[in-house]
């Protein structure tokens, strides 16, 4: 098996694997990366004193080196084939039985055998691998130009171990392999269904605010008894649908983007962007009485439109689970820590198994009043998270509080 005669026995090579091109390319490439079976042909040179190691991939007609240790300059890399013809792993293969020979000089099988002969093997061993269900994969084979006691019971007993333990080990690195695969296709799916969505809110925002210019529209002109009971139902219906295109937006543009970005002003309109938002929860929810107290005594800095879409998330969670007709306060105020905006209301306390999931995505209580898709709090507390601050609720006697908290800024940044 020198230079010259396996570079003429070679029908695919190396080189085929390199480019990713080997007919068993998978196979090799599991095996040549394995920190394990690299360990494992180390050790079989080091316990039998063999110069040559490798595990081969061997099928009917094939025999394809996966794996090698090579001190003789056999010449066989990873992705090597020889003829199998040219072989003792044909034999392994078709019986299943192990080949060994500690000088084919003198054994009483192998002596004179046309493949020692051709490649100069005086020492070998060939054992089969099999995997977990039984089905024959390949050979663990230790080879050398010189005499070994590669027959001794200890040396059997190691290569049948090892021979067992990488059988074993492809069933693991298959199984992760295609775990890998699965995970990979996942995220792809995920990828274009965030797309898919961040694309359909794009285009559902236009007839959306078409419809809330033309109820707006409406609003001023003379209308029925029955039509002044039946618009601010459809404005309510609309501003949920802009809320809910909103939500959906914004989450899969953090998805996408990895993660909200803000642009903070140094003397940001943040009473303005609440007053506005708390005024159309309010022309929503004519039945609901929200009282707003905001005391911001000095210049804020922050990305006011997106404080004031997470306050109006929070108090669009407050009308959906607070108790019908009961106060809803909002409240603003800069203090010694930073700014403090609450959103406070009446109705059961929020589950305590429902806390630690509470500002996760597409997480809904059980008593919700009316539509939603779970991304309100979800989409607050990831605001307030750019903002480099956070979200904390308490509920005592009865009193559900959000207090949406967030550190001065010094000035005018932009923040992802």
């Amino acid at each position: 098996m020198g230079d010259g005669t396996g570079r003429q026995a070679v029908i695919q090579d190396h080189a085929a694997y390199l480019e990713g091109k080997h007919s068993f390319q998978a196979d090799i490439e599991m095996l040549a990366n394995s920190a394990l079976i690299g360990t494992v042909l180390e050790t079989v040179i080091l316990a039998t004193n063999m110069r040559f190691a490798a595990v081969a991939r061997v099928t009917a007609d094939r025999w394809v080196a996966c794996r090698t240790v090579d001190e003789v300059n056999f010449g066989l890399n990873s992705g090597d084939e020889i003829d199998i013809q040219s072989t003792f792993c044909q034999s392994v293969r078709d019986t299943s039985q192990k080949v060994m020979f500690n000088n084919a000089a003198t054994d009483e099988i192998y002596k004179g055998h046309p493949i020692a002969d051709k490649f100069g093997i005086v020492s070998y061993a060939s054992i089969p691998i099999h995997r977990s269900d039984g089905s024959f994969f390949g050979t663990l084979c230790a080879i050398d130009t010189e005499p070994r006691d590669v027959k001794h019971p200890r040396a059997v007993a190691m290569l049948e171990m090892f021979a067992d333990i990488i059988g074993r080990s492809l069933e693991t690195e298959e199984r992760l392999e295609a775990h890998e695969h699965m995970v990979a296709h996942e995220r792809e799916l995920s990828r274009i269904q965030e797309e898919f969505v961040a694309v359909l809110g794009h285009d559902l925002r236009n007839p959306v605010a078409a419809l809330d210019a033309g109820l707006r529209q409406l609003a001023r002109e003379p209308m029925t008894d029955k039509a002044q009971v039946i618009l601010p139902l459809m404005q309510s219906s609309v501003r949920r649908m802009k809320d809910l295109i909103e939500n959906i937006m914004l989450h899969a543009k953090a998805r996408l983007g990895g993660g909200i970005r803000i642009s903070s002003e140094a003397n940001a309109p943040l009473a303005e962007a609440i007053t506005q938002v708390v005024e159309e929860v309010r022309a929503a929810s004519p039945d609901q009485h929200i009282t707003l107290d905001l005391r911001f005594d000095r210049p804020v800095s922050c990305d006011a439109p997106r404080v004031a879409q997470a306050i109006s998330n929070l108090l669009s969670n407050a009308v959906r689970y607070g108790t019908s007709g009961t106060q809803i306060c909002v409240q603003g105020m800069i203090g010694e820590s930073g700014i403090e905006i609450s959103v406070a209301n009446k109705g059961a306390a929020v589950p305590d198994e429902l806390r630690q999931d509470l500002f996760h995505p597409f997480r809904r209580g059980a008593h919700a009043a009316g539509e939603g898709l779970g991304l309100g709090l979800y989409i607050a507390s990831s605001i307030a998270t750019a903002h480099n601050g956070r979200i904390e609720v308490t509920c005592e006697n009865g009193l559900t509080t959000f207090i949406f908290k967030l550190p001065l800024l010094p000035q005018a940044v932009a923040l992802q």
